[in-house]
């Protein structure tokens, strides 16, 4: 029988391996650590805008507020918000002076200077009517969701559906088919994208709030509101049912057979 001699270590020892940490601690602060960026990461964005457009707008109303009224004059330290507060109060004001006789006699007074002036009238004209569409809670543009078939056949994009064409622009439009404008926004930023006019019948309406379609396209699909994967699945839905008429309505090609 052979004795094997076992291995000499310098100093006599085997060396120690180094401590490891355990894998379940590095995955709970692994875990902790996501958690705690999903819960401050939102707050902290949004107070983070909240106090960048107060501050904008306090940086435009302040060299128009006398040295006397501003607070920083009585008090050791700048309040933010009192630009907002002011410009919430004078938009205010206006809006009850312009809803008796003497401030739409002033508004006429002052739409029709604007009108003559050649640049401005068209930038006021425009201007106008994208903020009583916007603001005026009657219109009903950008407030319908839908789907078009863009860019190509078989893709679908999420569009706001606005407001029929004019006479003039429909008697331009090719075909006898009623036309609508969409807007197609861009992901991430949805106040980007493209304006065109589309078929009505080519248009599938979703059951989907603008807000939430925004929500959709700035995640790039990632956040599904509204339902989640129900949502998804009606939209697919819709969007197969879609493809399957209009394959129905292509006529088919003629067999090379038939035909000689």
């Amino acid at each position: 029988m052979t004795q094997t001699t076992p291995p000499e270590f310098p100093g006599g020892l085997p060396p120690m391996p180094p401590p490891e940490a355990p894998r379940g601690l590095m995955a709970r602060l692994r875990t902790y650590f996501l958690t705690g960026l999903i819960v401050a990461g939102p707050v902290a964005i949004t107070l983070y805008l909240t106090w960048w457009f107060v501050s904008w707008v306090d940086g435009l109303v302040r060299p128009f507020l006398p040295a006397a009224y501003r607070p920083e004059t009585f008090l050791p330290f700048s309040v933010p918000g009192v630009g907002l507060v002011i410009v919430v109060v004078a938009l205010t004001f206006l809006g009850f002076l312009a809803a008796n006789l003497i401030g739409r006699t002033l508004v006429d007074l002052g739409e029709r200077l604007l009108g003559r002036m050649p640049v401005v009238r068209a930038i006021y004209r425009g201007l106008k009517q994208v903020f009583e569409t916007l603001f005026s809670g009657n219109g009903s543009s950008f407030r319908r969701v839908g789907l078009v078939e863009f860019p190509s056949p078989g893709m679908w994009s999420i569009v706001l559906i606005s407001q029929p064409p004019n006479s003039d622009i429909s008697a331009s439009l090719p075909g006898r088919e009623e036309y609508i404008a969409v807007f197609l926004p861009c992901a991430p930023n949805p106040t980007t994208g493209f304006f065109f006019y589309v078929p009505k019948s080519k248009i599938i309406d979703i059951d989907m709030t603008a807000e939430n379609a925004a929500t959709l396209i700035m995640s790039a699909g990632m956040v599904q509101p509204g339902g989640g994967n129900e949502a998804q699945k009606k939209i697919n839905a819709l969007a197969e049912a879609a493809g399957a008429a209009r394959a129905d309505t292509v006529p088919p090609s003629p067999d090379p057979a038939k035909v000689e």
